[in-house]
């Protein structure tokens, strides 16, 4: 048995059986592929059917020296225990030699959000005097305003549209559909940038129903969305890590502190478990903290 052809088998079953998305999916094959890597230069070559907790714990060992951050190398673990779980379940181990693995604590990540003010400025930093700075601005405008992760932005299709009823069909993860409301403002920015802009540019054949389309009328990267965005964050003078993220998470946090039911939020968001949407509410709660603490005559006599 060889470590590429049960990476394969694993890479499968995360697709078919566990339907994993595409992102997750290639990080975990890529974290095993690092661990074959160093079986075969500091294992000399060991299987995975042979593989020892103690050598599974110094490979840990060894990428925490190398100053991968904690978030990184839990990840780390959690794809070695699924590959090994797998291994079990498929028969081909008797023995799950990751089962006490332990990765480092990790604090309670807040995700980076942005104030209503610092969008409207990287917004209003856009030429919309050209086509592109047109599609840009609607880019970010529909991120803002349906929290969608860039990877549901990038594969939005025409056909999935509905100015007249104002929702959008998105595909998440584990291609999980959900419907998404469209406000009247997003909704006329989407059919303008449809009708005046993308209609009279470059469309290949292959993506005549993709929504946002790069300079040679094919699909936009991921990549290339990031690095839009931080251009317009430099331009706009917002001094923050910023990415496509942000304004998901942006609009999730603006959505609570507006009122909104956090089981609603969950629902535009796509998550599959509202533990994942409750990271909101501990955000909101910092917010309010660090209002308390700087604000409150009380405490501005300590």
């Amino acid at each position: 048995m060889n470590w590429s052809e049960k990476i394969n088998d694993f890479s499968n079953y995360l697709k078919f059986e566990k339907n994993f998305s595409d992102n997750t999916l290639e990080a975990y094959v890529r974290d095993i592929k690092k661990l074959q890597e160093y079986a075969q230069t500091e294992l000399e070559g060991i299987s995975p059917l042979d593989i020892s907790f103690d050598h599974l714990q110094e490979f840990i060992y060894q990428l925490s020296k190398k100053k991968i951050s904690e978030r990184s190398q839990a990840r780390w673990i959690s794809s070695i225990k699924a590959f090994f779980k797998y291994l079990v379940e498929d028969e081909i181990r008797n023995d799950n030699p990751a089962t006490l693995l332990t990765g480092p604590k990790l604090g309670l990540y807040l995700p980076d959000t942005l104030s209503f003010e610092d969008i409207e400025k990287i917004i209003n930093s856009i030429d919309t005097s050209n086509d592109l700075g047109q599609r840009n601005r609607c880019i970010l405008e529909v991120l803002y305003a349906c929290g969608l992760r860039v990877s549901e932005l990038i594969d939005l299709k025409i056909s999935n549209l509905n100015l007249k009823e104002h929702y959008l069909k998105v595909q998440g993860k584990g291609n999980k559909i959900r419907l998404v409301p469209l406000a009247e403002y997003t909704a006329t920015i989407l059919r303008d940038y449809i009708k005046d802009v993308r209609a009279k540019g470059k469309i290949n054949k292959k993506f005549e129903d993709v929504i946002f389309l790069n300079s040679r009328g094919s699909s936009m990267s991921r990549v290339i969305v990031f690095l839009i965005i931080k251009e317009l964050t430099d331009r706009a003078g917002v001094n923050k890590n910023i990415s496509p993220h942000t304004f998901r998470h942006s609009f999730a946090t603006h959505l609570l502190q507006n009122g909104a039911d956090l089981r609603y939020i969950q629902e535009m968001l796509g998550h599959s478990s509202i533990t994942t949407t409750q990271i909101y509410t501990r955000l909101e709660t910092e917010e309010l903290r660090d209002v308390i603490l700087n604000y409150h005559p009380r405490n501005q006599t300590l």
